[in-house]
């Protein structure tokens, strides 16, 4: 006898012989395969074109940018259909020269990572003190962070490069790095997030046992806030990487003693005549760590966010 026998007789002596009809239907249906089960339904024809037109709709930008990359200068206003031309080794050749590639890497790195880092513990640890402390005037300082992220970040370049001017740091590293710090953004996401993820239990329990309140921070919301803190890690490397207002406004000066990737790639072109297919393989240079990046991490940070929403 199958174990499903018990329960559909349970049914039928509790509900009626209908209800016992409409589980014994939902159990055979069951027993056909994941393909009409309700956690483990295959996808159809519908769900793969849609995700297949979306894939093609944000890489054909990329793939055109590496098109671009490979004509001369002279056939970039020709059609070319979806065929890569015969130059593209030696334009990325000449880009590589033009950007200082290694020294722009290196430095456009050191932005990215130390603002990613910083962004991620100075937001971790105030989101957690928005999110489970208690102080006077908690939700007017949360409304005036939340306020910060509407005001354009050219309003705000005179008066901060003002201040890197006082502090002898115009066309330097430290001068692009230290308004990146720390985001509202980052305030705001690992808030919400720990609002939701890290309940007052643990927090009372760590209390508890005896941890001052660094400890429970280390031990018990870091560890809750792992899956947003990568994301908020990835967005905000992504930002500093592609970031060209600040750096220029910063560094325009001392580009060349102090290269970063976006403001090379942006020399390229030339002046009066545009050279756009060398211009587009420095910017295919440019995005080449970050498609990298994306492959290698992009199944972990997935799997993190699951993570964190199941445990949420």
């Amino acid at each position: 006898m199958s174990r499903s026998t018990p329960s559909v007789t349970a049914v039928s002596q509790i509900a009626g012989k209908g209800a016992a009809k409409a589980a014994a239907r939902q159990l055979k249906r069951g027993k056909r395969g994941t393909k009409f089960s309700s956690e483990g339904r295959r996808a159809g024809w519908v769900t793969y074109a849609v995700l297949g037109a979306t894939l093609l709709f944000f890489a054909y930008p990329l793939y055109y940018t590496v098109q671009l990359a490979s004509i001369s200068k002279d056939e970039m206003y020709d059609f070319h259909g979806l065929a890569i031309g015969a130059q593209l080794l030696e334009n990325l050749g000449k880009a590589f020269q033009g950007l200082n590639f290694w020294a722009a890497l290196g430095n456009t790195l050191i932005v990215s990572g130390v603002c990613a880092l910083s962004v991620v513990f100075f937001s971790t640890l105030a989101g957690y003190s928005f999110a489970k402390l208690r102080f006077r005037g908690r939700g007017p300082l949360m409304v005036f962070v939340v306020g910060t992220m509407a005001i354009p970040a050219q309003l705000s370049a005179v008066p901060l490069f003002i201040v890197m001017k006082n502090l002898g740091l115009v066309g330097s590293l430290t001068g692009v790095i230290i308004p990146g710090l720390v985001t509202a953004f980052g305030v705001f996401w690992m808030t919400q997030y720990l609002q939701a993820a890290l309940p007052y239990e643990l927090i009372e329990a760590a209390r508890v046992d005896g941890c001052s309140m660094i400890k429970t921070f280390y031990h018990v919301a870091l560890p809750a806030a792992r899956p947003a803190a990568a994301m908020l890690a990835l967005f905000t490397f992504v930002a500093q990487w592609t970031n060209y207002y600040w750096p220029f406004v910063i560094i325009a000066n001392n580009a060349k003693k102090v290269p970063l990737l976006t403001l090379a790639a942006a020399t390229l072109s030339g002046g009066n005549a545009q050279n756009y297919p060398l211009a587009m393989a420095g910017v295919a240079l440019t995005s080449f760590p970050l498609v990298l990046l994306f492959f290698f991490a992009g199944k972990q940070l997935v799997s993190g966010i699951m993570a964190g929403a199941v445990k949420g």
